[in-house]
């Protein structure tokens, strides 16, 4: 009966959804289909061999609603909405500090606290691992409980039990939970004479302000000639903060972007609305396939306005704008509702969506040419190809893997307890020769699940020839093969040293000085970064770029 009563309650307010669609939009259609759902969900309910759950059938029903849209629109539980709106914004209550499970499963850690925040003020360190969260044992919860736990109102406090990594010992705090606001420019600084550089992480809300503060602190730190724009691996977020942040570099009153969808409602033009802080000073801005959305926009406005130097890899491209509307009880709907297009007119969308496939790419046949301000050739359909190509680098598959298994924070958990008084300079920071050598003889007893492409190649032609029965024949080739194949786990320590140690060094380098420490490390290693240099320091090959170099098309 009770089963019943909340069945009935579904069936009225699909009924009454239903009746207020056929008064909106008097489409038949629409009701008919809307009917059928209902009328399968009751059946379902009623006569299924088990017992059902009408909201998770619903879930189902919304999520299989739009699993064939394109890749962006999606149904969002309370819970998937709480994540998204930390995503959007930046901002949530709790302490301040990332988390994560030790790799033998043993607790929950302090991954990093982010600086200034009350994890940090209490002194809360990289290793750290929570006992007791408000008088409950949590030795045994997951991290999804943990960080439950954690947030929380801003003003409240939360009281820990927490296992020192350096002593052992077990203390407590009474932290007051604040609005922890992750900065979207966790990075800016001089990486040569008179050229700065801003690592742009997110489009969150607040960046704008905080790009502009980082701006004026380079201005007044020093004559600033050129300016690194980095959006690589930025995967966008708010439009509004994008043109604020164009509104610094291009004139005002300059079209930036325009939305075009089926309602007007969705339909809008975006222009700068302020004079520009730096009209003139040269750019460049560094991209890859994992920039996409908003950093497409300000990267994409400021190539086709010939305003910047594009460099790196061709950018994610996506070309779509998303809304998110109520549903009604805390479920919400995060749907396509236009796209977007840059001042030369084209659109950077990659997938079409629309076609056989939703991870199809949008053919070459429908590729369209587009002009730039100054009648450089540009392309849609794709992403943002830049001016200047390069290579991407990889880190070998062997290094990721020590990482995602945990065995870098082990290792640097013990190194930790052993340097407690060590200084570093986050540019030149190195382990010693002693230091590798203890992380390879640390690795002695562990297991390492990887086979190198190359080894399971020959694997592969190994089994081929004995089934062919040419394993006679080629048995003095396979065997020098396996003799030049180097793929076990302490060779791999040798072999992939310099990767492994700049994983290592990084580490270290976060749980002395934070993320930003991290950053200036990197770019003092990047490649990217020193191509960037060059080309602001090379004023004649910047202006040719930008007056009269074609972008490719593939």
């Amino acid at each position: 009966m009770k089963r019943e009563r909340k069945y009935g309650l579904v069936v009225l307010v699909a009924a009454v959804v239903a009746t207020g669609v056929w008064a909106m939009r008097d489409d038949f259609g629409l009701g008919r289909n809307m009917e059928i759902m209902v009328n399968m969900m009751r059946e379902l309910s009623v006569q299924y061999v088990d017992e059902l759950s009408p909201d998770e059938l619903m879930q189902d029903g919304a999520v299989g609603m739009v699993r064939n849209l394109d890749p962006y629109t999606e149904f969002m539980s309370e819970s998937a909405m709480t994540d998204f709106e930390v995503q959007a914004t930046g901002k949530y209550g709790g302490i301040g500090a990332t988390i994560r499970m030790k790799r033998d499963s043993s607790g929950v850690v302090i991954a990093q606290p982010y600086k200034g925040t009350p994890s940090d003020k209490a002194g809360l360190k990289i290793g750290d691992k929570f006992v007791t969260i408000d008088g409950e044992d949590v030795t045994r919860a997951t991290t999804e409980q943990v960080s439950s736990k954690l947030k929380g109102t801003p003003g409240t406090t939360v009281r820990l039990g927490v296992k020192r990594l350096m002593t052992g010992q077990v203390e407590e705090f009474e932290i007051e939970r604040a609005r922890i606001s992750i900065s979207g420019v966790p990075y800016a600084g001089y990486v040569a004479d008179g050229i700065g550089y801003i690592r742009h992480s997110d489009f969150s809300d607040g960046c704008y302000d905080d790009m502009r503060a980082e701006l004026e602190r380079l201005r007044q730190a020093g004559e600033l000639k050129g300016l690194i724009l980095d959006y690589r691996d930025n995967g966008g977020g708010s439009v509004a903060e994008a043109v604020k942040i164009l509104s610094m570099f291009l004139p005002k009153g300059s079209e930036v972007v325009k939305m075009k969808g089926r309602t007007e409602r969705a339909s809008h033009t975006y222009v700068t609305e302020s004079n520009p802080v730096l009209p003139d000073l040269p750019l460049v801005a560094l991209v890859n396939s994992s920039s996409a959305s908003a950093s497409e926009i300000v990267c994409g406005a400021l190539q086709d306005m010939d305003r910047a130097v594009l460099m790196g890899q061709r950018t994610y491209g996506k070309g779509l704008v998303q809304s998110v509307v109520p549903l009604g009880y805390e479920n919400y709907l995060k749907l396509t509702t236009a796209k977007y297009y840059i001042p030369s007119g084209r659109c950077v969308q990659r997938i079409n969506y629309q076609g056989s496939g939703r991870d199809e790419d949008i053919p070459d046949s429908l590729i369209t040419e587009f002009r730039t301000r100054n009648g450089r050739k540009v392309y849609d359909g794709k992403g943002l190809m830049p001016d200047v190509k390069l290579d991407t680098e990889y880190i070998s598959t062997f290094a990721v893997v020590l990482y995602n298994m945990g065995y870098i924070e082990d290792f640097l958990d013990e190194y930790m307890r052993r340097h407690p008084s060590q200084t570093i300079d986050n540019k030149t920071f190195n382990i010693s020769d002693a230091d590798y050598a203890d992380f390879v003889e640390f690795m002695s007893d562990k297991e390492v699940p990887y086979q190198s492409q190359t080894r399971l190649a020959l694997e592969m032609l190994q089994r081929t020839s004995k089934q062919e029965r040419y394993d006679d024949d080629f048995a003095e080739e396979m065997a020098l093969l396996e003799s030049k194949l180097k793929d076990q786990k302490m060779d791999n320590l040798q072999n992939y040293r310099a990767e492994i140690e700049n994983l290592l060094n990084a580490d270290i380098v976060l749980r002395h000085n934070y993320q930003q420490g991290v950053v200036e490390y990197n770019i003092a290693r990047d490649s990217m970064v020193m191509q960037a240099i060059d080309m602001l320091r090379d004023s004649e090959r910047y202006t040719r770029i930008l007056k009269e170099q074609d972008t490719e098309k593939n």
